[in-house]
């Protein structure tokens, strides 16, 4: 993998830490997406790692027009930025059951559904629908095995898809399936991991149909199983990945079949050289996302850096010679993860042709908008 950033004539003038995005990087990515999966019709892409409506914009241009989210936040900014179906792929659960409701009726030229997985939900989704004279269409979520949410493709699994359908308030929209324990680094063994799960969902689906169940679609998957899952040749089968439209090095390091390069680095700066060994950055873990671990981000200039700690505000590496990096020098870094490092911000500069076009808000960021 390339990790170099494209020219931009500038960066001395921008602030750090913050991220840039590479507009024209991003449309390259949303375009290979769509190359690989076959056309934009199998994609639905996860809105979590951008949480920008300019990026929602960005790929209705391109066709896609079914988008995934997981919180309603993230629903309501892709249903204000035009997006015209969205599955919250979220168990509604509490208030956001009526808070879902909400966004319905405030956003309706954009079809929504969202996950269940407990027949008791069921019951109380399809009750609230019914006291809000309205109707929520609803996926049933499969553990393919992880072990996160989702029910097993089995005879209880059946039975809540057919409580589904037999409510009048809900609207069966089909299954969901998320295989994020899926991470071999070899595309074939992935494939070999993921094919009991798709076995599953597939032999699921086909007991509800031979019962007269409609069963509308599948949206399987995340950004390492994509590969494994847009190859079936089933109409009906939506592709989820997210990760893929800005790319980090967590998965660039590691997937050679995804070769989409980084659309969005982090600009930090050298603030101290606390020794003859060392450098200290302004890439805390407010600015750049601390569930990897270390190292959490690539540093381009600095391959052999080694991280010795991280605090909310300081980086603090050693490397060969700190002497090439006087305090005030900016360095482009890429996130090992970049869907948590996005969503520290509250905007990213984006540039094209080299030069700097403007800023983007993170409007999805926080838990509420508006509803």
């Amino acid at each position: 993998m390339d990790y170099a950033p494209p020219p931009l004539d500038c960066v001395s003038e921008l602030l750090s830490p913050s991220i840039v995005i590479f507009r024209d990087r991003v449309i390259a990515n949303i375009d290979r997406m769509i190359k690989m999966a076959g056309g934009a019709h199998r994609l639905r892409p996860h809105v979590k790692t951008h949480k920008m409506a300019e990026v929602v914009r960005l790929c209705e241009a391109a066709g896609i027009h079914q988008h995934k989210c997981a919180t309603i936040a993230e629903a309501e900014m892709t249903a204000a930025a035009g997006g015209r179906d969205v599955l919250m792929s979220y168990p509604l659960v509490g208030p956001n059951i009526w808070r879902f409701i909400k966004l319905q009726r405030s956003y309706g030229n954009t079809k929504f559904a969202a996950l269940v997985d407990d027949l008791d939900m069921v019951g109380q989704i399809a009750e609230a629908a019914r006291r809000h004279d309205t109707k929520i269409a609803l996926y049933l979520d499969v553990d393919l095995g992880m072990n996160r949410t989702g029910i097993a493709p089995g005879d209880k699994a059946f039975a809540i898809y057919k409580a589904i359908v037999e409510s009048p308030s809900l609207i069966a929209a089909g299954l969901h399936g998320y295989d994020g324990h899926i991470r071999d680094e070899k595309l074939e063994q992935r494939k070999a991991t993921a094919r009991p799960g798709q076995e599953s969902i597939l032999a699921l689906r086909d007991k509800l149909v031979a019962a007269g169940l409609p069963v509308p679609s599948l949206v399987l998957g995340g950004s390492p199983s994509f590969p494994t899952h847009f190859v079936l040749d089933d109409p009906t089968i939506q592709c989820s990945p997210g990760t893929l439209v800005f790319n980090d090095s967590g998965y660039g390091s590691r997937y050679e079949d995804l070769p989409f390069p980084p659309a969005v680095y982090l600009l930090t700066r050298v603030v101290s050289r606390p020794g003859t060994d060392r450098l200290c950055l302004d890439l805390g873990h407010k600015a750049v996302a601390a569930d990897p671990a270390p190292p959490r981000a690539r540093i381009l200039a600095l391959p052999d850096a080694e991280p010795l700690g991280q605090s909310e505000e300081h980086l603090v590496i050693r490397c060969s010679d700190p002497g090439k990096f006087p305090v005030g020098t900016p360095l482009w870094a890429v996130p090992s993860h970049i869907c948590p490092t996005v969503a520290l911000h509250n905007w990213a500069y984006v540039a094209e042709n080299g030069k700097l076009i403007g800023r983007w808000d993170v409007t999805a960021r926080g838990r509420v908008i508006s509803i």
